[in-house]
């Protein structure tokens, strides 16, 4: 925790606002308070547990923050218009990005908005061009075809999975605003069919939705959520690799709203990938933060890029709690103007396990992993662990008492929608492939 903790936000040397009040938008709030002891304001239509009760944030009421022209003009009145200094402004999901690409037009020179233009952003974030883009940097990824539904006459008897893959696939939206913007039954962040008509049915209810844009769909790589792989990137503004953090999802979110959200994370290093990572990057000229899904593939060995996420993800307190905090590389480069021209990429070097889960929830999960676990229980025993609520500068009983009660809510709530034993697959990477360089 940071030597000085500001008690008035005016003080501050800069002021970070997070748009959404999710763990990932707390674990912000947070990174900031421990690298600089600033609070942070932030920014919602409704107010969760996760935020409420908190010592290192104040909660500025937004109608409704996926509106560019609602979220523009809160932006404009109080507290925000009597605060001269610097204001980063950060998004906790992909849509809220998209809402800030939109109106960051108009703001003034004192909000920093550590984001890429909205050219590069639509080509790295909707799913086909981010494939066309993977190819030429030739990065590695899922077989994967696409159903454009621009068209509301499209024909379902069309429908195909991806050459050369049978079924399960996996089914998703490659424009986020859009896909929330539409209900439907069933309706989920990512979905998995298991047969041709399972597909047709799946399309047909998004089409009736109204959803227009381009639906991605997948092949589905085998194997349980321990195959997952996760890279946070930072790029400076002249598309330049400065940071990388890897991870092994232990656990993902399965409930509805949250699939495919990490869960708790075995942190390590791995070059090979975060050399592809460079070249993809470099390829899109990103700025900012890149946070990619990856999934180890035990039928060929190689591990497949996914998509690319254009902020610090919901787990990004798995990035901090290495020691590796990466909102400095936001106030460096966008407050300070410190980034040093030459430079070598930074690893994050330092073994931990992230996790918003009790211990043993995690150990349910890689039960069919003997190794991974005892690398994992190893880490936990040495004092490894990181949880983001889990903060000693909150005071507040209430707040306390509700973590507590999460706590026994995860366990449940996994145990009712995951069954890492029908998920498991033989073979994977070895659970010391990754171990951190020791110098």
């Amino acid at each position: 925790m940071s030597d000085r903790s500001f008690e008035s936000i005016p003080d501050q040397p800069f002021v970070p606002v997070v748009v959404g009040a999710h763990v990932g938008g707390y674990s912000l709030v947070r990174a900031f308070h421990e690298a600089y002891g600033v609070k942070s304001l932030v920014v919602t239509g409704a107010t969760s547990w996760v935020v409420e009760h908190s010592a290192i944030l104040e909660v500025v009421h937004c109608t409704d923050a996926h509106d560019p022209e609602v979220l523009a003009a809160t932006l404009a009145g109080s507290p925000f218009a009597e605060l001269s200094q610097p204001k980063i402004l950060l998004a906790t999901s992909d849509a809220l990005v998209d809402v800030i690409a939109l109106m960051r037009d108009g703001l003034d020179d004192s909000w920093k908005v550590p984001y890429v233009g909205a050219g590069p952003l639509a080509i790295a974030t909707r799913k086909h061009t981010f494939e066309e883009a993977a190819q030429r940097a030739g990065v590695t990824t899922p077989a994967t075809t696409f159903i454009d539904l621009g068209d509301p006459a499209y024909d379902l008897a069309q429908v195909e999975p991806p050459a050369g893959c049978g079924y399960p696939l996996i089914v998703k939206p490659t424009a986020p605003a859009a896909w929330n913007a539409v209900t439907f039954e069933g309706q989920a962040k990512v979905h998995e069919v298991a047969t041709a008509d399972e597909l047709r049915d799946l399309v047909g209810r998004v089409q009736a939705a109204g959803y227009r844009e381009t639906l991605i769909v997948q092949d589905r790589i085998p194997g349980d959520d321990t195959g997952m792989r996760i890279l946070t990137c930072y790029c400076d503004r002249d598309s330049r690799v400065r940071f990388a953090s890897y991870g092994r999802t232990l656990i993902e979110e399965h409930a509805p709203g949250l699939l495919g959200v990490p869960a708790a994370i075995l942190t390590g290093q791995n070059r090979e990938i975060v050399d592809e990572a460079v070249r993809l990057l470099a390829e899109l000229e990103w700025v900012g933060y890149a946070n990619f899904d990856l999934k180890y593939d035990p039928r060929d060995g190689t591990t497949k890029f996914f998509e690319l996420n254009p902020r610090l993800g919901r787990s990004n307190y798995y990035v901090t709690g290495t020691g590796f905090n990466p909102v400095t590389w936001y106030v460096d480069e966008y407050v300070h103007d410190t980034l040093p021209e030459e430079f070598e990429l930074v690893e994050a070097d330092t073994e931990t396990v992230y996790s918003v889960v009790p211990v043993r929830t995690i150990k349910w999960a890689v039960a069919r992993h003997p190794d991974l676990w005892a690398r994992t229980k190893r880490v936990i025993r040495a004092g490894g662990l990181r949880n983001p609520l889990h903060y000693r500068a909150e005071k507040h009983p209430v707040r306390w008492a509700k973590i507590l009660a999460a706590g026994v809510s995860y366990d449940r709530k996994f145990h009712q929608y995951y069954d890492p034993e029908a998920a498991y697959f033989p073979g994977g990477e070895p659970a010391d492939s990754d171990l951190p360089v020791t110098h």
